[in-house]
């Protein structure tokens, strides 16, 4: 493979290749492009990209070309020696070839007096075969046209040339397209055909030359759309044979545009059968819709699945997708923010909750502090109550010191009951369970017997059991 663009593997294959034509617009609308390459997608394997075709200013074909590019539709850039000179054309190869371009269909171009700019001064430093030498040996050779060596990646470039087999004079076609092939053309796109047997001819001698084995040759062709369009090509395009039969066809036609169609379907289906013939190159300018039903009314469609297409700049899904992104990004840093807002605010409602529990838990501390100091002076005061017997009746007799057993064992419940209500307020605070309160229960019960002497069962029920709130 020269260059590897999908147009070079469709001819290599030996399939009968289909090319298209798209026109730039005259202004800088980059969707115009877009509609037009999303058309003829599918349906072609290149696209020529025209380069300010008639010599009236449009888009330029490189920006144009990777528009095209970005929807999938593989470009065949055209280049013309009028408005650049080698400097200009070679800058222009490199960045092409840098982007993503792989052919380029080098030309001569159409004189600025026929444009919108005929007072423009036309560069012409070379013509087309001069092109075809500079790009091929910038590709093959790895150096400019002045002989500097291109040190890194030299442009790998599918080269293209037109050719006329209607121009005058007629025997000097064959050899004039030998030039080409010899400069470095890898392929040929014709000027449009309607006399199919003067073109056989042509191809007759192409073949003589040997030169339909060293060059694939693609027929163009367009569908008439009206009488007028036929008759100002018969008469005002040079180079063009339009045929009588065209005429009246179109003429006679109750739908000319249908019948537009059919007459370059039938052209199709004759060069096809022609020896020496790759392809065809279907020029349908403006008239973009009409080029998928003339491929198929040819039998041309399917095409084959495209290879090696492959933008290296975003089009037009991939700039919505982009965009899609950047407002999900941005949608996402607001949800974080916010997310970041809530959490401050949980962070400092827990500091709070966190300080009050404290402040709670120290309170707590105090308040146990102030039930044990009070459980530690009733323990004192029945300590300092004394010892007495467990004796039957004591609750009449009179103990030293001048008081009775009934006075003292109602002191002793008073403290029974002091204490159980200050353990049950510990509990509380505390959050003892059951189990746990028992046992705090129980510890205190024996450390009271132990501290009064008292023996257990001396005391009447309601008085030695501390009672246990439920």
């Amino acid at each position: 493979m020269i260059a590897g663009s999908n147009l070079e593997q469709v001819l290599a294959s030996g399939q009968f290749a289909v090319t298209g034509e798209l026109g730039p617009p005259k202004n800088g609308d980059p969707e115009v492009v877009r509609q037009k390459a999303r058309i003829l997608k599918g349906h072609v394997d290149a696209v020529n990209i025209t380069d300010c075709q008639t010599a009236i200013v449009r888009m330029s074909s490189l920006t144009a070309g990777l528009i095209a590019l970005s929807e999938g539709v593989e470009p065949v850039m055209q280049m013309t020696c009028r408005d650049r000179n080698r400097i200009g054309m070679q800058s222009d190869i490199l960045g092409a070839a840098a982007l993503g371009i792989r052919n380029l269909l080098c030309l001569t171009g159409d004189h600025q007096k026929f444009g919108n700019h005929p007072q423009a001064k036309g560069v012409f430093d070379m013509d087309s075969i001069q092109l075809l030498g500079m790009v091929r040996r910038m590709r093959d050779e790895r150096r400019f046209q002045c002989g500097e060596e291109i040190k890194g990646g030299e442009p790998r470039l599918f080269l293209g040339a037109a050719a006329n087999p209607f121009a005058d004079p007629f025997e000097y076609r064959p050899i004039r397209l030998g030039k080409k092939v010899a400069a470095g053309a890898d392929f040929i796109q014709t000027q449009i055909i309607y006399n199919v047997e003067k073109f056989a001819r042509f191809m007759e001698r192409v073949r003589d030359l040997g030169l339909h084995e060293k060059v694939y040759i693609l027929a163009g062709v367009t569908p008439p759309k009206s009488v007028g369009m036929a008759n100002y090509m018969k008469k005002f395009v040079p180079g063009l044979d339009v045929t009588d039969e065209v005429i009246q066809r179109m003429r006679a036609a109750r739908d000319k545009q249908e019948e537009g169609i059919d007459i370059c379907v039938d052209i199709i289906r004759q060069v096809r059968e022609i020896p020496g013939v790759a392809g065809v190159h279907i020029m349908a300018i403006e008239w973009e819709q009409a080029v998928p039903e003339i491929v198929k009314r040819a039998g041309l469609d399917p095409r084959p699945a495209p290879k090696g297409v492959e933008a290296v700049l975003g089009g037009a899904a991939a700039l919505e997708a982009a965009e899609k992104a950047r407002q999900e990004a941005e949608a996402a840093s607001v949800h974080v923010l916010r997310e970041k807002d809530r959490l401050a605010a949980e962070v400092s409602g827990l500091r709070s909750e966190l300080e009050a529990a404290r402040g709670r838990a120290e309170k707590g501390e105090a308040e146990v502090r102030r039930l044990l100091a009070e459980l530690e002076a009733a323990k004192a005061a029945l300590a300092a109550g004394g010892a007495a017997p467990a004796l039957a009746g004591a609750a009449t007799m009179t103990p030293e010191g001048g008081e009775s057993m009934a006075e003292k064992m109602d002191r002793e419940r008073r403290a029974l009951t002091s204490l159980s209500q200050g353990l049950q307020a510990l509990r509380k605070v505390m959050g003892l369970s059951e189990e746990q309160f028992e046992a705090l229960r129980r510890f205190i019960e024996a450390e009271f017997y132990l501290s009064t002497g008292i023996a257990a069962g001396t005391l009447p029920a309601a008085a030695a059991a501390i009672p246990v709130e439920r």
